[in-house]
């Protein structure tokens, strides 16, 4: 595929082949065997990354009304995607996708396809050096003078703490009030060296820069918003209506929903 370097491993390709994709190649296999070789927790925490941002979007679409959905380091599609869920519980809802991988760009239509009565935009940007909200294809397709939900699922742990911390306090002093900050971060607090060495290893390969954080350094990130209950806990245990009997150490993963006073 032009643009697409398939000698060197992709979070977004090593992530779906964590969820059972096939949008991988042999690097993005190796690098993910790498993390499997140590336990399920590279798998679970990726499946539970994924129904985390399912339970968002449908709490802020049901009970907060958020109509505006701006999902930052996308990733390969994988059914459903973020649009699919909000357009199911509101249909005029409105979704741009946003990662800088050119084998989603091959997705974009998938991501792209949803209700009459909402709207679906992608656009390819680096999150790390482009600021993203002042896009066309944001402008175009969000409001961003009334609340947005931000995602940022998965992601920041690729990021160095300059580049996360960036991100963060860029994206959120340009939402308007009443807007959301989705977040959810592989976390050292459950990962014993060798873990930690490995997962650096695996993703190193590639083009992230990873950098797992404990609950200590993630919490920031929320720095004068309000958590929504029950605040940042390990992704399983947010808002989740099934009783998961997961031990925290497999899924490995804070999450939290946060407002914009």
């Amino acid at each position: 595929m032009d643009g697409i370097d398939t000698t060197h491993a992709h979070s977004a390709r090593i992530y779906d082949y964590l969820l059972g994709g096939k949008d991988w190649f042999a690097a993005d296999k190796k690098a993910a065997e790498r993390l499997l070789s140590l336990g399920p927790t590279a798998r679970v925490g990726a499946r539970e990354n994924r129904a985390f941002m399912h339970r968002a979007t449908r709490v802020l679409a049901r009970e907060f009304g958020i109509r505006q959905f701006l999902d930052l380091g996308t990733g390969i599609p994988t059914e459903p995607n973020l649009h699919q869920v909000a357009q199911e519980t509101a249909p005029d809802s409105r979704v741009v996708y946003v990662d800088n991988d050119p084998l989603v760009v091959e997705y974009a239509s998938a991501l792209m396809n949803g209700t009459p009565e909402g709207a679906t935009t992608y656009m390819e940007a680096d999150v790390r050096t482009e600021d993203v909200l002042t896009a066309p294809e944001v402008a175009d397709t969000l409001d961003l003078s009334r609340p947005v939900a931000v995602s940022m699922v998965a992601l920041l742990h690729f990021l160095t703490d300059d580049q996360a911390t960036t991100l963060v306090r860029r994206t959120v002093d340009s939402l308007a009030p009443g807007s959301f900050l989705v977040l959810a971060h592989s976390s050292s607090d459950f990962a014993d060296p060798e873990a930690v060495e490995t997962f650096n290893s695996a993703y190193g390969e590639g083009t992230a820069t990873p950098a797992l954080r404990s609950r200590q350094e993630i919490d920031p990130y929320f720095d004068g918003l309000e958590l929504l209950d029950p605040g940042l806990v390990v992704a399983h245990r947010w808002r989740n209506e099934e009783l998961s009997d997961l031990p925290d150490e497999q899924v490995s993963v804070y999450a939290g929903v946060a407002r914009k006073p």
